[in-house]
């Protein structure tokens, strides 16, 4: 049996999940007719403090929609230098809203504050305009990090001196609330929208939700409709997702449990260095030693029974999730440092 750490978005729908799936009512979505996709729409929105939510089938689609509302082309949107966004949606606030990505390095996905407000462009007329400002949480490339709610009403006070919108990329939000305890809505109040993802942590098969104001999810329906989004009887899907926030949320904090035992286990290898001040939720990031290649280590474990994904050249990353037992994490970390051994002969 391979344990399959590449991401969490590897789970799979429980027996509980696909039941309720194949009882979900369902009418046409793109008619406002899916009573399902209705409930899970106000669910998830009002965990988050909005208005208003829409289902769509994936974070790149909610994050693109939320880009496309709150710009125009030529515009600027203002990130951290290893945003999702910017890395892994293909180029598509490029091409799908015209506008340009500022990118900001950080330590730990939270751009000093004077860095993004250095960033805001001046209101010149030969200078593209800053209008948008989004922040991921909790944070893939820098390993599972986590926003500060103070932090974030920092940027929200600055956004509105310069009348800047903000959008978080919430794919993970469910990990920093129940590592923290901090409510959902806590986090979600400083930003205009909020993508969260419903097959990442949470283990349904599909789908994201787009939370803001109506005219945010009236105007962002249009968006939807245009990107191949609009879906039919979508309660069916909608049913996993539904299942998922009632029922999985409870399971994350025992995958952040599983998270550290693993980075601080692997780290007594002088072969691999963690920086367990990143270990924060479900992702483990590690670096091997400078002989052994990231691409080598990957086969290597796979071997012997472990997947996992190269993220540099000398950088592994795991994803922890709620189908991954105790038993599965410590054997994890005897093929981690079974592999190193073997690669630095």
């Amino acid at each position: 049996m391979m344990i399959d750490l590449r991401s969490d978005t590897v789970t799979k729908p429980t027996e509980e999940m696909r039941k309720a799936m194949a009882e979900a009512e369902v009418g046409d979505d793109v008619y406002k007719e899916d009573p399902t996709v209705k409930e899970l729409e106000r669910a998830v929105s009002n965990l988050l403090g909005k208005e208003a939510g829409l289902f769509v089938p994936s974070g790149v689609m909610a994050n693109q929609i939320a880009i496309k509302l709150h710009t125009k082309p030529g515009h600027e949107v203002i990130m951290d230098a290893d945003a999702h966004i910017f890395h892994y949606e293909t180029g598509a606030p490029a091409v799908i809203s015209g506008v340009m990505c500022r990118c900001i390095p950080s330590d730990y996905g939270s751009p000093a504050v004077e860095d993004i407000e250095a960033a805001i462009r001046p209101n010149i007329y030969y200078n593209s305009r800053s209008s948008l400002i989004t922040l991921e949480n909790s944070h893939n490339r820098h390993g599972g990090t986590l926003l500060d709610v103070d932090y974030t009403q920092q940027v929200r006070e600055l956004a509105d001196q310069h009348e800047i919108k903000m959008h978080l990329d919430g794919a993970r939000l469910w990990n920093a609330h129940a590592e923290t305890g901090i409510a959902l809505e806590k986090y979600a109040e400083p930003f205009d929208t909020v993508s969260v993802c419903l097959s990442k942590g949470l283990g349904a098969p599909v789908g994201s939700v787009l939370a803001g104001t109506w005219e945010h999810v009236n105007r962002g329906r249009k968006f939807r409709k245009m990107l191949g989004g609009g879906m039919r009887q979508a309660g069916i899907i909608a049913a996993g997702g539904l299942h998922a926030v009632k029922h999985h949320i409870k399971h994350l904090k025992g995958d952040h449990v599983k998270a550290k035992y693993f980075a601080q286990k692997v780290m007594e290898s002088p072969l691999i260095a963690v920086d367990l001040t990143r270990v924060q939720t479900n992702i483990v990031n590690f670096k091997l030693a400078p002989q052994i290649k990231a691409a080598d280590f990957v086969e290597k474990a796979k071997e012997k029974g472990m997947l996992c994904s190269e993220i540099g050249q000398n950088t592994i990353r795991v994803v922890f999730h709620f189908q991954i037992s105790e038993q599965e994490t410590k054997d994890a970390v005897k093929i981690t440092t079974d592999s190193v051994l073997l690669l630095a002969q």
